[in-house]
């Protein structure tokens, strides 16, 4: 525990991730895929778990079954030791018959969890980002500048600032200043492009955070961001956390500075994952002094036969024979059939690629058996016709699009979850064959 201090995290998981459609159909936010083993929420609980931070609750809400199966299979805590634990909490509706109304709203709804456990601290994180961070130290800023709250901050360029919590701080860091997602602003000090923005990342003291959860719900308010945060500028210490001055160990010398990415959208999302292939990435997934936890992988080794790859991540149990990978992202149990060929491309668990198939720009979700000679991402016009293509042109297959022969019909009108245990890919290869 960070110092000897009592700190409980509540981790805002409930996204719908609307921008992320179709990835986002049958899941939520949080639980969407990420690199060869990873899901998204698995970033914030391994940042919380390396600081030393094991009370964590986990607040969910939309199509949240996946997340749910995915802690429970992947986050399990010690049960010897009370206070270590990672809790996934849907609504209680224990204050009336309605689901969370904001991020605010969520943790108010919630409010006997911090009352039972009296922390001296609460951390409230989004679960929505791609980055490594020691809580502690954003802890120790805090309670070094006798603060109220604090927001955790980065720089965002000014044609952003319609996405982020934009802050204005003086010369102390003290927050003058929050706005919701402005529409414009005036740059931070010494720029004249970017503003700083918050990372949805924040600290408080217990007693204050207990006073403004009941003051925001007598005053009707929901949100953090949009309510709260603003109302206590002028009536609190709120101060911005710089985010560049966050340390951690194993960081190699190429990595991104201060990587964060929020990727909430398709193309973000996509980008991300090019960040971190490479021998010398902007962001490593392998750090050893301060891992990305993974669910375990009971698959068998990836097996790769006569195939050429150039910066890729192949994931277990697939297989590659006979085909060519170009900065492609293969997750667990995918098979890539002879003469095809994968280029800028995601491809998510239990896919095949058939003979021949040419695939590019593009991210095909779990599920899916491309036929052979197909091609996908060369074409936008016709890809639109049958897929959502980004502006930026990356075509999104949703899964179960083209169904397995090995897979009933029925069985595909909902796509099962990632965790869900199939027959090894050798067995389709004979099938297939």
């Amino acid at each position: 525990m960070p110092a000897n201090r009592n700190v409980l995290a509540f981790v805002m998981a409930g996204g719908e991730g609307s921008r992320l459609h179709p990835l986002t159909a049958n899941r939520c936010k949080p639980a969407v895929p990420f690199n060869g083993k990873h899901r998204i929420v698995d970033f914030v609980l391994s940042n919380l778990v390396n600081s030393e931070i094991y009370s964590i609750y986990l607040l969910v809400q939309y199509k949240s079954q996946s997340l749910i199966e995915h802690v429970r299979h992947s986050w399990t805590m010690a049960r010897f030791i009370p206070q270590h634990f990672i809790t996934v909490v849907p609504p209680q509706m224990r204050h009336g018959p309605a689901w969370f109304q904001g991020t605010a709203d969520a943790v108010y709804q919630n409010i006997h969890l911090i009352e039972s456990m009296q922390p001296d601290i609460v951390a409230v994180f989004g679960a929505d980002h791609v980055y490594r961070m020691d809580v502690r130290q954003m802890i120790d800023f805090h309670v070094r500048s006798k603060a109220h709250a604090s927001v955790a901050t980065i720089p965002v360029a000014l044609d952003e600032c319609d996405q982020f919590g934009i802050v204005h701080v003086d010369d102390d860091h003290r927050i003058i200043d929050f706005k919701e997602k402005p529409q414009t602003t005036q740059p931070m000090p010494g720029s004249r492009t970017h503003a700083l923005a918050s990372m949805g990342n924040y600290i408080f003291d217990a007693d204050v955070l207990l006073r403004q959860l009941k003051r925001m719900h007598e005053s009707g308010e929901t949100d953090f961001g949009k309510h709260i945060l603003p109302s206590m500028v002028n009536s609190h210490k709120l101060v911005a956390y710089d985010f560049a001055t966050n340390e951690i160990p194993g960081t190699e010398p190429y990595e991104e500075h201060a990587y964060w990415r929020d990727v909430g959208t398709i193309d973000a999302y996509y980008q991300a994952h090019f960040d971190t292939l490479g021998a010398q990435p902007r962001f490593r997934m392998t750090n050893r002094l301060w891992p990305i936890y993974a669910s375990p992988d009971q698959a068998e080794s990836a097996q790769i036969e006569n195939a050429v790859i150039n910066r890729s991540v192949v994931g277990s149990g697939s297989i590659i024979d006979g085909a060519e990978l170009d900065h492609a992202m293969l997750r667990r149990s995918v098979l890539v059939e002879p003469g095809a060929r994968l280029e800028h491309c995601i491809v998510m668990e239990r896919s095949r690629i058939g003979r021949g198939a040419r695939v590019r720009n593009a991210i095909i979700d779990q599920d899916n058996d491309i036929p052979a000679d197909e091609r996908i991402g060369f074409d936008l016009d016709a890809d639109r016709k049958r897929f959502p293509v980004t502006p930026s042109g990356i075509v999104v297959v949703p899964a179960g699009a083209y169904p397995s022969r090995l897979q009933s019909p029925s069985r595909l009108r909902v796509p099962l979850d990632e965790d869900a245990q199939f027959g090894e890919v050798a067995q389709r290869m004979e099938v297939l064959a």
